[in-house]
């Protein structure tokens, strides 16, 4: 007979998977602000801090950008949590997800008509608003990949 399974051993459960989904997402993020040569959050913090108009921009743009990061790597680590046969294995998906969104933005950066990285910085909120956009459906895609 199976041992029966309380609501304890779900409640870990669910503890560990959060123990670990939130460090990758985490170290995910700290990956994407240390491969671009802007700093989101200084820009952001510039745009909350001035009434100069370009810095607004800039933190809105950074603030996209940024987010829509986050968002993808967010949906690759729901999935990993739901396909995850152990731990181990959600890390492993985590840490993929977050390589594969940093290579993906290096990608967009060489294969544009204009740079991304210096863009940003100079308050173009559609290049932000665009590379949000393509975080988040790359992050729905890697989300979609895994499967057992």
């Amino acid at each position: 007979m199976a041992p029966v399974e309380t609501q304890w051993d779900h409640i870990l459960n669910f503890l560990a998977y959060l123990g670990v989904a939130l460090p990758v997402l985490a170290v995910g993020i700290l990956a994407f602000l240390f491969t671009t040569p802007y700093n989101e959050f200084g820009l952001i913090r510039a745009g909350a801090e001035t009434d100069d108009p370009q810095k607004q921009l800039a933190a809105k743009a950074a603030a996209h950008d940024l987010g829509g990061k986050i968002i993808g790597l967010s949906l690759v680590l729901a999935s990993a949590i739901y396909h995850s046969v152990s731990l181990w294995d959600l890390a492993l998906w985590g840490v993929l997800g977050a390589l594969f969104q940093v290579l993906v933005f290096y990608i967009f950066e060489w294969v544009t008509p204009f740079k991304v990285v210096s863009e940003i910085p100079k308050g173009n909120v559609s290049v932000g608003l665009f590379a949000s956009r393509l975080s988040f459906a790359t992050g729905l895609i890697m989300a979609a990949l895994i499967s057992y």
